[in-house]
């Protein structure tokens, strides 16, 4: 199949994302760039992390999208006293039988809301990790299976919040994109306000199941990546070990660089951008605009940056304007 015939098949198999978003947009107003990456995590098979401060519909916008599609969903609230064994199961001895039995735990589900992350403990982040990675958990000495498809979508407060944990940074190379929420517009909020002072239930259509998720993501894998663009995102990713060797002045900044995850992540989430967008072909744009969710957790800064108020977004803008676009 060439570009062209695979453009017009990704246009056509893409017209659910529009009866998507509009039933997302049901109760979640604006934060268009938060809806796209969910769907994006979802369509690419990878995990996300939500930041931004408590009220900015975080979790209302992972429960619409749960509510669109036919997937069992579970939301784990994280508070300071959450154990491991709440998360995965554990083993419950039976004394007239003398045995134990195997009680699993909510991660066993398909969409995973893993709610303020970064309130609890390490040791109960550290729980998700075999599940977020091999897709399978643990309990005593079996292991089972996750169901296909498994999410893990957390939100978080800031790190500047009260009263959280940061997460270890193994935790946080598990996730595919760390999405920034930002503030409402006035016209926005103004939207909000008139939504929420009225009681009225919402009702969100489902749109797709799990079948349609695999067969979207074997469609996305297809989409056409010009060899010159797969240059353009090593580049990028090279940049964060080897500033110098880019003309960039920040090895005082950057403590270390990224890994070959983020090549990996960036190249699939760019194939996704395309398909959202209906195209059956990478643009230059896809690649720029997905690079801050994929990067901006994985660039470790030194203290020197921290001490100048310097944020990994503002790395990932000057490695961007530095690079030549092909």
């Amino acid at each position: 199949m060439n570009v062209e015939e695979l453009n017009i098949k990704i246009k056509n198999e893409s017209d659910f994302i529009k009866n998507l978003k509009q039933e997302i947009a049901k109760v979640v107003i604006g934060q268009n760039h938060m809806i796209d990456s969910l769907l994006i995590g979802l369509f690419s098979n990878g995990h996300i992390l939500i930041e931004g401060v408590p009220g900015l519909a975080k979790t209302t916008a992972v429960k619409a999208l749960s509510d669109t599609l036919s997937l069992g969903f579970k939301r784990i609230q994280f508070t300071p006293d959450l154990l491991p064994a709440d998360l995965i199961g554990t083993m419950i001895y039976i004394p007239k039988e003398g045995t134990f039995s195997i009680k699993k735990g909510p991660v066993f589900s398909n969409i995973i809301l893993a709610d303020e992350i970064n309130r609890a403990p390490s040791k109960v982040q550290s729980a998700l990790l075999e599940a977020m990675q091999e897709y399978q958990v643990t309990i005593g000495d079996s292991t089972f299976e996750l169901p296909k498809p498994f999410l893990v979508l957390a939100t978080q407060n800031p790190i500047e919040q009260e009263g959280t944990y940061s997460l270890p940074e193994a935790q946080v190379d598990r996730f595919m994109l760390k999405i920034k929420i930002s503030y409402p517009s006035k016209q926005e909020e103004k939207e909000i306000v008139k939504k929420m002072s009225v009681s009225t239930q919402t009702n969100i259509e489902k749109i797709i199941n799990p079948s349609d998720i695999l067969r979207v993501r074997n469609l996305i894998e297809d989409i056409y990546i010009d060899e010159k663009l797969q240059d353009y995102i090593i580049n990028i990713i090279f940049a964060t070990r080897e500033p110098k060797s880019y003309g960039l002045s920040l090895d005082n900044i950057i403590e270390y660089g990224v890994s070959p995850r983020a090549s990996i992540y960036l190249t699939k989430v760019s194939k996704a951008k395309a398909f959202l967008n209906g195209r059956g072909y990478v643009v230059p744009q896809d690649i720029k605009t997905m690079a801050y969710d994929i990067l901006r957790h994985r660039i470790i800064l030194s203290y020197e940056a921290e001490a100048e108020n310097i944020t990994t977004d503002d790395v990932i803008t000057k490695i961007l304007d530095r690079i030549e676009i092909p």
